[in-house]
């Protein structure tokens, strides 16, 4: 008894070191490429596609010395990145499902370094290795999020807080690129800021052999479930091991003596082997809605930071300094985006330890919690959005809070929906298919890109316009959400009402 307790002990300390250590790899490294307003001023001054500026440019700033060229390139930069970012996802999400948690960070944290490094050896001569190279970061990074979100399973009580603390993070990240522009500005070199960067995958690996499950975190958790590298002997959770031992009883091949620990372990199969297709997963409203959803929201933002540098230069009248202090502003609130996501996930759990309606499942609490969640993200898009689209510089502080909340509400919501509204089997399947399908929809930044810059005249007026009015279509999916707890719970209560009392 006190060597199990002991091991009950140093498995919870396991978990919080795995919560806390991934909160910090998520904090520090897996989104910094959304701080690409940062480093596009830091490329901007160590000449990257200068020879794409302007001729009649005069002056000895090089934040001024841009032309339309360059600012397109630096968009498409980030276009590219931050659509393989998302499509590679149903690939990742494949990977994931397959072949485990291992497997999966090895390869990100491969593809992290190799960006990292590309642009610690890249220079203005050889500009074009900043498209490889961030998106290989972006990739890397969203690989390190997708496997840190099971985390959220060895805290049962307070999954959805994890989940959306882990995205909270993966968006604060982004004030990385702010560091390294300080950095710069004080002397320290592009390349050097990289080279760290690189040398910190060290640290990744480590934690994938000792931190991480070899193969996933299972959810509900089973008793005294651990992983990682153990001097004594593991209790680990394996589902194609629980389904081997079961054909071998069926066989005659095991002991007849089975202790109710393996029985529930076979009930535990049972039901997952009930569950729904993929393919009904995919083809169902709640799975369709979703990914309307995210796609407009998450087109809103990406088209609102591959342009912010040429905005700023806009509303600024080309003022280096005043652009230089936007941006910085904007920089400091994405850091915020860990202390506003978990106030998402406090609505998500807010029905955690409170006794459920007679016949309710606790996938259909956790149903029931989500829409006001997929509601008031949705409600905060709009607000951005129409921040967004009025050219007033002093307003965009406000625009650049409303920004970073949402952002912070949108993909750890994201996550969350998946992982409550579908089997947990399909969860890297189907939240790497919902990314990849909604950056198809979010390559539509670069047409509207061009459009601003091509007929608009650089005023992206009107298109900020048709934004805001697409976004409106977002409130379908949590008034769909909403419609079916209320039918589900209706239906409930009919069949508990008509069916017989016991004698």
């Amino acid at each position: 008894p006190f060597c199990m307790q002991g091991r009950e002990v140093g498995s919870k300390m396991r978990y919080w070191l795995t919560l806390i250590s991934g909160m910090l790899e998520c904090l520090c490294f897996a989104g910094v490429v959304f701080g690409y307003t940062s480093l596009v001023f830091v490329l901007k001054e160590d000449q990257y596609f200068s020879e794409l500026c302007s001729n009649n440019t005069v002056s000895n700033s090089s934040l001024v010395e841009t032309g339309e060229g360059q600012d397109e390139q630096f968009s498409l930069v980030f276009t590219i990145a931050s659509f393989l970012n998302n499509f590679l996802s149903l690939i990742n999400g494949y990977l994931f499902d397959r072949f485990g948690t291992m497997v999966t960070r090895l390869l990100g944290v491969s593809l992290y370094t190799t960006g990292t490094l590309f642009v610690a050896f890249s220079s203005a001569a050889n500009s074009l290795m900043l498209f490889p190279a961030l998106s290989c970061i972006a990739v890397g990074g969203i690989l390190l999020l997708m496997t840190n979100i099971q985390v959220g399973n060895l805290f049962a009580a307070h999954r959805s807080t994890i989940i959306t603390f882990y995205n909270g993070a993966f968006d604060s990240s982004s004030g990385v690129f702010l560091i390294i522009k300080i950095l710069h500005e004080r002397g320290i070199s592009l390349q050097s800021s990289f080279l760290a960067l690189s040398l910190c995958s060290i640290i990744h690996v480590a934690r994938t052999f000792l931190l991480m499950p070899r193969t996933h975190i299972p959810y509900p958790l089973p008793p005294r479930y651990t992983y990682g590298v153990n001097c004594g002997q593991a209790d680990s959770y394996n589902v194609e091991q629980v389904k081997r031992t079961k054909e071998e009883d069926a066989s005659g091949q095991g002991s007849s003596g089975k202790d109710e620990t393996a029985k529930s372990d076979e009930t535990e199969v049972e039901n997952a082997e009930k569950v729904p297709s993929f393919r009904s997963c995919v083809l169902s409203w709640f799975f369709l809605w979703h990914l309307l959803w995210l796609s407009i929201l998450q087109l809103r933002h990406y088209l609102f930071i591959g342009t912010l540098n040429s905005r700023l230069s806009r509303l600024a009248r080309n003022d280096p300094t005043l652009v230089s202090q936007y941006t910085n502003a904007f920089a400091m609130t994405q850091l915020c985006g860990v202390l506003c996501a978990p106030w998402n996930g406090l609505i998500l759990d807010r029905h955690k330890g409170k006794p459920r309606a007679p016949g309710e499942t606790e996938q259909d609490a956790d149903l029931r919690s989500s829409y006001l969640s997929l509601f008031l993200t949705s409600l905060q898009c709009l607000f951005f959005s129409i921040c967004a689209t009025i050219p007033v510089l002093p307003l965009q502080y406000i625009t650049f809070i409303l920004q970073v909340l949402n952002r912070s509400f949108l993909y750890g919501g994201n996550a969350a929906f998946v992982s409550i509204a579908f089997p947990s089997r399909h969860f890297g399947k189907l939240y790497g298919l919902v990314m990849s399908l909604s950056a198809v929809i979010s390559l539509l930044q670069y047409p509207c890109i061009s459009l601003v810059k091509g007929p608009l005249d650089g005023d992206p007026f009107y298109v900020d316009i048709t934004l805001t009015l697409l976004s409106v279509l977002v409130f379908i999916h949590p008034v769909y959400v909403f419609i079916h707890c209320r039918r589900k719970a209706r239906k409930t209560k009919k069949t508990k009402q008509s069916s017989p009392s016991p004698p």
